[in-house]
């Protein structure tokens, strides 16, 4: 009895920790949109019009990214991590839940 008792006890906190670590990598809108804040400098979210940065309106709405890769989250964060043609590589400027934070406002655009 007792060792059936120590399993699953074991099993909810396996559980409740692959819940949670789901969560962190889900991303929430409003701390993206406070976290994108520093994007807008160079890129539009209202309009199609181009800042310094392609507009990223409607982002996850497009078939291509400006470099020709399909539009997934994959993609998008390899481009934020990497940045290039004048953005610089937010990879060791951003933690992996400020990015995720940031897609899944992109997301919503």
């Amino acid at each position: 009895m007792r060792k059936s008792v120590l399993s699953l006890g074991a099993g909810a906190l396996l559980v409740a920790g692959w819940l949670a670590a789901a969560d962190s990598k889900a991303g929430d809108p409003a701390k993206g949109k406070e976290t994108f804040e520093q994007c807008s400098v160079c890129h539009n979210t209202e309009t199609d019009e181009k800042k310094i940065g392609p507009s990223l309106k409607g982002l996850f709405k497009r078939d291509k990214l400006k470099n020709g890769k399909k539009v997934t989250e994959e993609n998008v964060k390899a481009m934020i991590n990497a940045g290039g043609n004048g953005m610089p590589a937010y990879a060791d400027l951003l933690s992996d839940k400020e990015k995720a934070d940031v897609i899944a406002y992109l997301k919503t655009l």
